[in-house]
């Protein structure tokens, strides 16, 4: 074996078509990589080597259609035939001769992710284990160009039936679509053959090991199957014919059962034992406050998706499958649209987009929408978005609290209306949403009191003034345990009412907007574009970025000196911060009337005699949605804290699982580094092999 993979690995550079190869390879991945990864900075090389799997259809049958198939045209696989050493033996010879060529261009690409590197945050899994799928990839192209290489002496027809054969294999699961959208038995059978899908975990971060032992098993067979082909030529005389042709068949059939038993039994290991996640951020592994909580649930939850196995995302299926192997409690069914239409109106009225999902128990059920799955940020000159987290974890989590949860314990909060108060950030409601809370509104106009079972009232922003009556409620709610959630405006002109409920907490609201002369505690170089101190305490435990924005705020002044109200400093400007005056027009008089800081700009506050909470902010951009984006999310992070703090803590059975990063940041390097580096690999490297490979052909051509 050793003599024949010598042998035909010199052959590969002793002549042109092995440079020829390895060059086009590199060549077109250069390309991709200056593409994706140079010029738009991706740190990913799955991009470019998923962009890589249709050129490998193209070039393996070129490298392998004369592996075999001369040896017969030129009847030299005579001798091959009558030697001692074995056919297996010489067939892994030359496979593993053009799989060594093959691999040399993979060590290549080995580099890329190191180059890379010097260039920012790289993911060196994801990036190494979407190498080793596209090599297995690659590897299982040239088991399958070898068997065609086998069947007949045109290296032409060897060629073009290995393309097709490949082209095949490559877009198996589209074919099969074709043919049932939700699978059958043939699907079943065809999808043996799928060459493409199995690569698919390797490039979104897993090392899947059934993926691994399908290749595997898939290059077995093929090897298999092409030294049967040889033996069956080994005999010439009929009586042999006869019986080699029986035991042939039966050993086939016998090979291929195993591969499909082997590759069954290790698709029921469960996935937790089976696929590995490399990913930077961990984005398919649960995290271990889920694997606790599904692991304690006691009540049957069915998971439908709507939309078949094979056409539904894969990470969000490689996320439910993680869900359905970490409890017996847990079922997941996907639903074809197109077969089951009407499926979706047992528990919506409208039909859920593809690859939504439909949380049912026997107690409700919840749609999960598959734009919830993923966080978008959006480009509004370009019309486009962009994908930042991925949130399957957490709202399938939240859903399944939902479906679970005994009624008594559904969390209530209120959002107080009828005062022009300012509608909270879509976001924010979202959160609400994914903690199972469906906030409320009140208007204390047509209500008695705030209801006993709200947890929470949240009055962001009013900005006309609140009535005396209104505020006799809202006081009453806070002395028998309510919470509430206060926003303010620097610009709501007089509110003696609302000013007067906050002085009976001792807290002043300052007439002005605050200015903050901190260059370190502002956004943009702007004095009222506020990054003010984030002071540790349970509603900031969350904050990890230490920002919090709070754009056009209100200072406060608070009565420490009262023993009766105890309170706890969220967000306070500099020492040199000021309150200055604000004209009819909106105009900040910075030469006006001032006031010297600090200033609390937030605060909560709890009376000894009383059982709830006031927590009170001096901006309405707390709880909004632009304001959030530029700190990255703190600012709902904590509203988060804050929700978690004073809603029922027995009815939320587990904290809101944040959305995962979707990617690291995009690499920062020069147009000149990247032409060089591009040039490099797409250009210098490629000719200078096929350059190397003429002149050796040039030179064998002398003699």
């Amino acid at each position: 074996m050793i003599a024949v993979f010598k042998r035909e690995f010199k052959a590969c550079f002793t002549g042109i078509i092995g440079w020829l190869f390895m060059a086009v390879i590199l060549a077109l991945f250069g390309l991709y990589f200056f593409v994706y990864n140079l010029l738009n900075g991706y740190p990913y090389i799955s991009y470019t080597l998923s962009s890589m799997a249709f050129i490998v259809l193209l070039a393996v049958p070129v490298l392998t259609m004369r592996i075999l198939s001369e040896d017969r045209r030129n009847k030299t696989d005579q001798l091959m035939l009558t030697s001692p050493v074995s056919v297996i033996k010489i067939v892994l010879g030359k496979y593993l001769a053009l799989g060594a060529l093959f691999t040399l261009d993979m060590l290549i690409i080995c580099i890329t992710p190191l180059v890379l590197a010097q260039y920012g945050t790289v993911p060196m899994g994801e990036n190494y284990t979407a190498i080793l799928g596209f090599w297995l990839y690659g590897m299982a192209c040239i088991a399958v160009g070898l068997f065609f290489s086998g069947i007949t002496e045109s290296q032409i027809i060897a060629a073009v039936a290995a393309f097709v054969a490949l082209f095949i294999g490559y877009m198996m699961p589209n074919l099969c679509s074709l043919i049932s959208a939700s699978g059958n038995i043939i699907t079943k059978i065809l999808l043996c053959y799928d060459l493409y899908s199995p690569m698919g975990p390797f490039m979104a971060g897993t090392l899947d090991l059934t993926c691994v032992v399908y290749f595997i098993t898939l290059i077995a067979v093929m090897i298999f199957l092409t030294v049967q082909l040889i033996e069956k030529r080994r005999w010439s005389m009929n009586v042999h014919r006869i019986g080699l042709g029986v035991f042939s068949i039966t050993t086939i059939v016998a090979v291929i059962a195993a591969a499909v038993l082997i590759n069954f039994g290790v698709n029921k290991i469960p996935v937790e034992y089976t696929s590995i996640d490399v990913t930077y951020n961990k984005m398919f592994a649960l995290s271990d406050e889920t694997k606790a909580y599904v692991k304690a649930l006691d009540q049957d939850v069915t998971i439908y998706v709507w939309g078949s196995r094979n056409l539904t995302d894969t990470t969000l299926t490689e996320t439910l499958d993680r869900f359905a192997d970490s409890s017996s409690h847990i079922k997941v069914n996907f639903i074809t649209p197109t077969e089951n239409p009407t499926f979706y109106t047992a528990y919506t009225s409208e039909a859920p987009a593809d690859n939504s999902l439909i949380v049912v128990s026997d107690k409700r059920s919840r749609i999960v929408d598959y734009d919830d799955v993923y966080v978008y940020s959006y480009d509004y000159q370009t019309y486009s978005r962009s994908i930042d987290a991925y949130d399957a974890e957490g709202q399938i989590v939240s859903a399944i609290e939902y479906v679970t949860m005994a009624n008594e314990m559904m969390p209530k909060v209120c959002v107080l209306e009828g005062h022009d108060e300012v509608a909270m950030g879509e976001s924010f409601s979202t959160a609400l949403t994914k903690a199972n809370i469906t906030p409320e509104t009140l208007n204390l106009l047509k209500a008695d009191s705030v209801p006993d079972d709200c947890q929470l009232l949240i009055i962001n922003g009013a900005m006309s003034d609140l009535s005396k009556d209104d505020v006799d409620k809202i006081s009453a709610y806070i002395a028998n345990g309510g919470n509430v959630l206060l926003t303010t405006s620097y610009d709501s002109g007089e509110q003696k009412n609302l000013e007067g409920f906050l002085a009976s907490y001792g807290i002043t609201k300052e007439k002005g907007i605050v200015m903050e002369y901190d260059t370190g505690h502002i956004y943009s170089n702007v004095g009222y574009y506020l990054l003010p101190e984030v002071l540790d305490c349970e509603y900031t435990s969350r904050i990890t970025n230490g920002y919090v924005f709070t754009p056009f705020a209100s200072g406060f002044t608070i009565d420490e000196d009262n023993a009766d109200l105890d309170y706890t400093t969220i967000l306070a400007t500099s020492d040199k911060a000021k309150v200055v005056s604000v004209g009819p027009d909106g105009s900040v008089d910075e030469n006006g009337k001032t006031m010297n800081g600090p200033f609390v700009l937030g605060v909560s506050v709890r009376r000894a005699d009383e059982a709830g909470t006031l927590v009170v902010f001096g901006s309405i951009d707390v709880l909004n949605d632009d304001a959030d984006s530029i700190v990255a999310g703190s600012n709902k992070a904590l509203f988060n804290g804050i929700v978690s703090t004073h809603v029922n803590e027995s009815a939320l059975d587990l904290p809101v699982i944040p959305a995962k990063s979707y990617t690291v940041e995009n690499l920062v390097l020069t147009s000149l580094t990247g032409a060089i580096v591009g040039l490099i690999i797409m250009l210098l490297l490629p000719i200078a092999m096929i350059a190397t490979g003429i002149a050796i052909w040039g030179s064998r051509r002398k003699r």
